[in-house]
């Protein structure tokens, strides 16, 4: 379809001019989705996952190259991890975009409504965000993601992938173009930024006459930069220390089990258990139990005097370990007095992304849940849960620890608002 762009020819353009471009054209494809049936985003979204798997070898083949360039360039082993692509992977992707067509539509949900003495009625109804910038880093997945979550929800969204995925990145963009222009919608609804320069994101975090919202997924300091740049509306989490409490009344068969996962099932990503926390009252040989387990997933591990008492393996733990977000095999652990101590530890050290309690005492739950304030809570599970997907949202464009609009992992109903509708028949004020 015909589009009315500022630019296409990114090269020919100063990263200024790109960025307006970007913004401009992101605005003029919102207005189009705002509006259209939800059997269209759907029908896009249906040929999109088509063609993942059509064009399979293409992106593998691509994904490859990538990799290659990550090895070569020093990428830890936690990012290559994020960037690599396989069959595996990529069916998972065209589920998640299955599962989010079957999701309902977002958009034009009545969430509440009531109606005057004099007649006037008042409703509130669910709407798109409008335009959303999504910049994240390694991951080529979210590429679909974003998008798919973004096109489902009605919002056009600026994709601003690491240079470390650009060619994976690139094939995902293509196809999702042709999606899009194959049902009739502006393809420049999802647009992947071209140019890799620092300085158009600074430019972007400034349009706030095109953009209404950004949301960074990446480390601790790009979310910083973003964070302290921005005049438009950001919502992020910094790092996910995750903690994981085992209580004395914990199963301890299922304990070893959830422990184990949550460190080293995928040590690189955000919802992974960086601090465990051991109840004072567990016998040593539990404790030694656990311990042994990570130790056999070559798990390194930094204790406390009293963790290291019981076991001769453990490093000793400095202070920074407790607010340490690894990302990899290592693994702080400190005993602690009860439920009460494993809370007051999280509430010093946590970030408000996932915590755990390993306990069969509905009090010591109780209290956990009470005393720690975090976007997701797990009780007699692994933290590595805390994701979209395995939320029931099809995806996400990211997880939220701030308190406001959006918390924990984001969906569909994360990336709406909502407009007042008043009807009335002739009504004025007095």
């Amino acid at each position: 379809m015909k589009t009315e762009t500022v630019s296409q020819s990114p090269a020919a353009q100063s990263v200024a001019e790109y960025a307006l471009a970007l913004g401009e054209n992101a605005r003029i494809a919102s207005r189009q989705l705002r509006g259209l049936p939800v059997a269209r985003r759907d029908g896009a979204l249906k040929l999109l996952a088509a063609s993942l798997l059509k064009a399979q070898p293409e992106i593998l083949a691509e994904n490859a190259k990538d990799m290659e360039d990550g090895k070569a360039n020093g990428l830890s082993a936690s990012m290559l991890d994020r960037l690599l692509l396989n069959p595996a992977r990529i069916q998972g992707i065209v589920e998640n975009i299955k599962v989010i067509i079957g999701l309902p539509d977002p958009l034009g949900r009545t969430l509440g409504k009531s109606a005057r003495k004099d007649g006037l009625k008042i409703s509130r109804v669910s709407v798109p965000i409008g335009t959303i910038l999504f910049i994240y880093e390694s991951r080529p997945n979210v590429t679909i993601d974003g998008g798919a979550l973004c096109l489902k929800s009605g919002n056009a969204v600026i994709l601003r992938g690491g240079k470390e995925a650009a060619r994976t990145n690139a094939v995902f963009a293509r196809l999702f173009h042709a999606a899009l222009e194959a049902k009739n919608i502006d393809p420049l609804a999802v647009q992947l930024v071209r140019k890799p320069d620092h300085a158009l994101v600074d430019y972007l975090l400034v349009d706030v006459k095109h953009i209404d919202l950004v949301i960074p997924r990446g480390g601790e300091s790009l979310i910083q930069n973003v964070v302290e740049k921005a005049r438009i509306p950001v919502i992020k989490h910094y790092k996910g220390v995750c903690h994981v409490y085992v209580d004395k009344t914990a199963d301890l068969q299922a304990a070893e089990r959830v422990v184990v996962n949550a460190k080293a099932q995928r040590p690189g990503v955000c919802n992974a258990m960086e601090t465990l926390l051991l109840d004072k009252g567990l016998k040593d040989a539990a404790v030694k139990r656990i311990l042994d387990s990570l130790l056999e997933h070559n798990v390194e591990l930094r204790g406390d005097a009293a963790t290291r008492s019981i076991h001769a393996s453990v490093r000793p733990a400095t202070e920074e370990d407790w607010d340490e977000e690894y990302l990899d095999l290592i693994l702080a652990v400190r005993i602690v007095d009860g439920v009460a101590g494993a809370v007051d530890h999280i509430n010093r050290h946590g970030t408000g992304h996932t915590d755990a309690v390993l306990a069969k005492s509905p009090k010591v739950q109780k209290a956990f849940l009470a005393g720690v304030d975090s976007s997701s809570l797990m009780v007699n599970a692994s933290t590595r849960f805390a994701d979209g997907a395995e939320y029931g949202l099809g995806a996400e464009v990211g997880i939220s620890t701030d308190k406001l609009h959006a918390r924990g992992p984001m969906g569909l109903e994360s990336l709406t608002t909502y407009r007042w509708i008043v009807e009335g028949q002739g009504h004025v004020r007095k």
